[in-house]
């Protein structure tokens, strides 16, 4: 027994190195089984994470390619879809690059495989060591590439969504740029007019340094007392008479003549620049046809042309007619042509009308005859075009040309609407039908303008800046026009109660007279004429279409001599007419348009003389008048304040005369 105890004992001992080299080997072999379950684990994660980042990328190239395709032409839509096919076929890792680099990198990934499994099998701690690094290298080496393609790719996707063709609406997530403003841009004739001095004192011209007036004239200006012409009359005359050197049938260089448009301030003269020129180019007549029509807003404006023309055509042959409704149509219409061996014909040379009136004679074929009408003179333009609803020019433009197609077509001397200039055109000449078109607030909107079908029209105007050639400044909510010069602006503030007894104190106080008061009504107008007339102290009048034409045309005339000291007005008076002496102009109710409010200033500081004009406001008014006012160009208006104190001396009166007032108001509603 000890004998094999002994022997049992060494055998151990022997088998001891032997023991050992087996349980390294068996811990070598738990060691490389871990390693490889990690290397599994490792490969299945990444491919996983390889799989999703390769679908999302498909899904955003789908995308990119479904908005692309939307925008793109038919050949990139055929080269980017080349493209995605070639990205399909290729690995996660390198889907953007060409064949050959995809497969060295396959050879380079599959010999660093096979590196890697001899490093396993050699030694358990270089395993254990370069497992985390077979494991986590490699999906971060991929997607730091793919990371890389796909910034390579979005500058490409962003320059092909700039470049886009502007005329597609392009859809989807896009940056949003700002919209820019359209500005205004003027045509050429509009944004470069021929400059007219504004300061008339130091540019008159003496009336010998225009040339073409007959000197009949020069002596009809002699006798009114005219030796100089105001800056407008000195531009828009020698114009005029330019385009008839040639004749009446062509214009310079044998073409048809330019129209010509004026915008100039109130009391410029702009009624002279067009009478005389009329008048010398239509002296010389041959055959006794209307050669000359002028067409105004209203009768008294009418009323006031009529006269201008009728003085300097006194000791010619030419004839001047008014039709504006002051008398009947049939004495109208007499007065117009009359019958000669069984015809009738014209015996008018010069007709001043109203749209109403005009429009009345054309259609009740009255015998007036427009086939050789020459001139168009429309005088307080931007109202005639908002007027044009009455469809007054069209109508007079169909009786011009209304011959071209009737028996007398094939005459020399027949009329056709013009259309483009043409070499057929020209032959044989005709009677041109050059338009004239005046006004202190002409608009520069093309629109309104285009439907007066003016021919290559030149502008003569006292107002130009340079921003109105490229764009409208975005502070310019409206047109600017020019005030007169020797005008001096108030604004009043008051309360609503208190404007009659600011108007007796400027007349009783302050001693302004003549004033002209206009009002925003024909009833307020009337109203406070009843109540000053009750007050007494004043010799007023009221002007409006309350009164008959002839009624008006007495008052004007009373208040030019002097006998009126207050007249009370509607709109009516605004336009045109020149009232001599007026010294003052009272806007008792402000004006809601700026056009309206410089037709009423303009009634004073005519000529280059001074004047004021007093605005009254109330509180919520003056910010909006005010800012109007200087949008539109005012060199300033100035606040005056009435201290209450002046006032108290006329209230007691003030409250009988109201109480007076109510029942003279009471009694004309019976």
């Amino acid at each position: 027994m000890s004998l094999f105890l002994v022997n049992r004992y060494l055998g151990e001992e022997d088998d001891g190195s032997t023991l050992k080299e087996s349980r390294s080997q068996a811990l070598l072999a738990k060691l490389q089984q871990k390693a490889k379950e990690r290397q599994k684990k490792s490969l299945t994660e990444q491919t996983e994470h390889q799989h999703e980042e390769q679908t999302e990328l498909q899904d955003v190239k789908k995308k990119r390619k479904a908005d692309e395709d939307s925008v793109q032409e038919p050949q990139r839509n055929k080269k980017r879809k080349s493209k995605v096919v070639a990205l399909h076929s290729s690995d996660a890792d390198n889907h953007d690059e060409p064949a050959e680099e995809k497969q060295k990198k396959k050879k380079g990934a599959n010999e660093k495989q096979k590196k890697k499994k001899k490093d396993k099998s050699g030694s358990s701690a270089e395993v254990v060591s370069n497992t985390p690094v077979s494991g986590g290298d490699a999906p971060e080496d991929t997607v730091g590439e793919e990371q890389a393609e796909t910034e390579k790719d979005s500058p490409k996707q962003s320059s092909q969504k700039t470049s886009a063709p502007t005329g597609f609406t392009v859809l989807g997530g896009f940056e949003s740029k700002p919209v820019q403003k359209v500005h205004r841009v003027l045509p050429q004739w509009l944004a470069e007019p021929d400059v007219i001095h504004r300061d008339i004192k130091s540019n008159l011209v003496p009336i010998c340094d225009i040339s073409g007036l007959s000197a009949q004239l020069l002596k009809k200006l002699h006798n009114n007392g005219i030796e100089h012409f105001f800056p407008v009359q000195a531009e828009v005359i020698p114009a005029i008479l330019e385009s008839a050197q040639q004749g009446l049938l062509i214009g310079r260089g044998g073409y048809k003549p330019r129209d010509i448009c004026v915008s100039a301030p109130t009391g410029s003269g702009k009624t002279l620049s067009f009478v005389i020129p009329v008048i010398q180019v239509l002296m010389e007549r041959a055959v006794c046809e209307v050669r000359a029509l002028a067409v105004l807003p209203t009768k008294e404006l009418a009323q006031q042309v009529y006269k201008v023309f009728t003085s300097y055509a006194e000791g010619t042959a030419l004839k001047v007619v008014m039709l504006a409704g002051q008398k009947s149509f049939a004495t109208e219409q007499a007065s117009l042509s009359d019958y000669r061996g069984g015809v009738r014909r014209s015996v008018a040379d010069i007709v001043v009308a109203t749209p109403g009136r005009l429009v009345d004679h054309i259609n009740k074929n009255s015998g007036l005859c427009l086939e050789q009408l020459r001139f168009l003179i429309i005088d307080e333009a931007d109202r005639m075009i908002d007027s044009m609803h009455q469809s007054w020019l069209s109508q007079v433009v169909n009786a011009v040309y209304g011959s071209g197609s009737g028996s007398d077509a094939m005459s020399m001397f027949r009329r056709t609407e013009p259309a483009y200039i043409t070499a057929a055109s020209l032959s044989p000449p005709q009677m041109p039908l050059q338009k004239l078109l005046f006004s202190a607030t002409l608009t520069q909107n093309p629109e309104k303008l285009q439907q007066l079908c003016l021919h290559q029209p030149r502008l003569f105007s006292s107002i130009h800046s340079h921003s109105n050639t490229t764009a409208a400044a975005p502070t310019h909510k409206q047109d600017r026009f020019d005030f007169p010069q020797g005008l001096t602006e108030y604004y009043v503030p008051c309360t609503l109660s208190k404007k009659p007894l600011l108007i007796l104190h400027f007349i009783l106080r302050m001693k302004l007279s003549p004033v002209l008061c206009f009002t925003n009504s024909r009833d307020t107008a009337h109203r406070l004429y009843l109540l000053v007339q009750l007050f007494g102290g004043i010799q007023v009048a009221e002007f409006s279409s309350r009164l008959s034409p002839g009624e008006r045309k007495k008052t004007l005339k009373s208040f030019e001599q002097g006998k009126i000291q207050l007249l009370i007005s509607t709109d009516a008076a605004a336009r045109g007419i020149d009232i001599s002496g007026v010294k003052c102009v009272v806007n008792y109710d402000a004006p809601q348009y700026i056009r309206t409010y410089i037709h009423r200033v303009g009634r004073t500081a005519r000529a280059g003389k001074a004047g004021l004009a007093f605005t009254f406001l109330l509180r919520v008014q003056e910010k909006n008048f005010l800012q109007m006012v200087v949008d539109a160009g005012s060199p300033g208006i100035q606040k005056q304040m009435v201290k209450p104190e002046n006032l108290r001396s006329l209230e007691v009166r003030y409250e009988q005369t109201l109480q007076e007032l109510a029942d003279v108001i009471k009694d004309e509603k019976r």
